[in-house]
């Protein structure tokens, strides 16, 4: 039989695995403590027991008391929840060019029903300055809306800065923060953010839960209605099993976060010399911002992604596109339109994310084949 080759997953920015303690700590409730955390009863109250404690833990690695945290389904959702609630009665909205799609399919959504919305330019580093914030905002901006990290090409945005100057406007402040959460220090008080979105499955937490903080004595209105779970804000009985897996993700996090960010960082460091040492053109886009150490999107010129793609799934290598492919051109995601990259880049960008379970010789291995993919183009 042939040997078979090790599968390389370096498409962690798109979803994370559950590694073992998060399974560990969720699986009781699967099939042991299965009750309603309303009821009270012995399975109730273990349930009950187990959303306190993953409350507790998420708020210990962001910063907050677990009562500024409310369960949701997903970053989608706290995304949602905060964007159209705050805008329920119209007005003016910031955010940026190169937020995800949930922000900016949700702001689409939100001028269909008169709200006005602004998008604040990036540099070609993916930054947005606090002056083109100030531009965008008018006398009627309610709300500013900044992801932390961008899930792309991984630069980390001046949340804080804008933050306090928002404050000082009377003008409320969201960030994204679902690739930055357990990837980097994130703290929602030094933040100063009234909002903030997590995404669990970015972190080690099966698909299905996110969060959302809501900075105390911010009003908040809810998208639906129902038996009053998470304060009245996200009702619907709570998803209990994979709370308590958002819960030992966190405390994994919390464990080892700067250890493990420097691990990851080295990682990255030897990913982007092998990639120069194998002699193509190439761009690696916001090298000069601050970027997450997990995350690094490359532009090979005169290549397609969708190519670069194909070969590296014929090598069993699992990695995300930067660009639609569309018959013989490929078309740049609206990320690095923002920051004009240049097309023959833009065109063969592919965005490569690394994770926990990630080796130095997983990295060596990537970068051989990813070599003989490009020879093979």
């Amino acid at each position: 039989m042939p040997n078979q080759i090790k599968p390389l997953y370096f498409d962690y920015n798109a979803t994370t695995p559950v590694l073992e303690p998060v399974f560990k700590a969720m699986a009781p409730y699967l099939k042991e403590h299965y009750g309603n955390p309303g009821s009270d009863h012995a399975w109730g109250l273990a349930a009950a027991r187990a959303v306190a404690k993953g409350r507790q833990s998420l708020a210990d690695l962001v910063g907050c008391t677990s009562d500024e945290l409310y369960y949701t389904s997903c970053a989608t959702e706290s995304i949602n929840i905060v964007l159209q609630g705050v805008m329920a009665s119209g007005g003016h909205l910031v955010t940026t060019a190169i937020e995800h799609p949930a922000t900016l399919q949700t702001t689409k959504a939100l001028e269909g029903r008169g709200v006005t919305v602004s998008l604040a330019p990036v540099d070609d580093q993916g930054l947005v300055s606090l002056d083109a914030i100030k531009a965008a905002c008018t006398p009627e901006t309610k709300l500013i809306s900044v992801m932390l990290a961008n899930n792309e090409v991984g630069t980390i945005e001046p949340v804080a800065e804008i933050a306090a100057w928002a404050r000082s406007q009377g003008i409320l402040m969201h960030s994204d923060a679902a690739q930055a959460v357990a990837k980097i220090p994130v703290d929602v008080k030094e933040l100063g953010v009234d909002f903030m979105t997590i995404a669990g499955h970015k972190i080690y937490a099966p698909k299905g839960i996110g969060a959302l903080y809501v900075r105390p004595g911010v009003e908040l209105a809810p998208l639906t209605y129902g038996g009053g779970q998470e304060r009245g804000l996200r009702p619907g009985t709570e998803n209990v099993p994979y709370i308590a897996a958002l819960g030992a993700a966190a405390d994994m996090a919390l464990a080892d976060l700067d250890v493990e960010a420097a691990r990851q960082r080295d990682l990255g460091t030897r990913l982007l010399k092998g990639i120069d040492g194998l002699g193509r053109p190439y761009l690696l886009h916001a090298a000069d911002a601050p970027r997450l150490p997990t995350t690094m999107s490359i532009g090979f010129g005169g290549l397609l992604v969708g190519d670069i793609l194909s070969g590296l799934v014929g090598e069993d290598v699992g990695v995300s596109a930067g660009a639609a492919c569309h018959g013989d051109h490929a078309e740049p995601s609206h990320v690095l339109k923002a920051m004009s990259v240049p097309q023959d880049f833009a065109q063969g960008t592919v965005r490569i994310s690394w994770g926990r379970p990630t080796t130095v010789d997983d990295v060596d291995d990537f970068v051989r084949r990813l070599g003989r993919v490009l020879s093979a183009l």
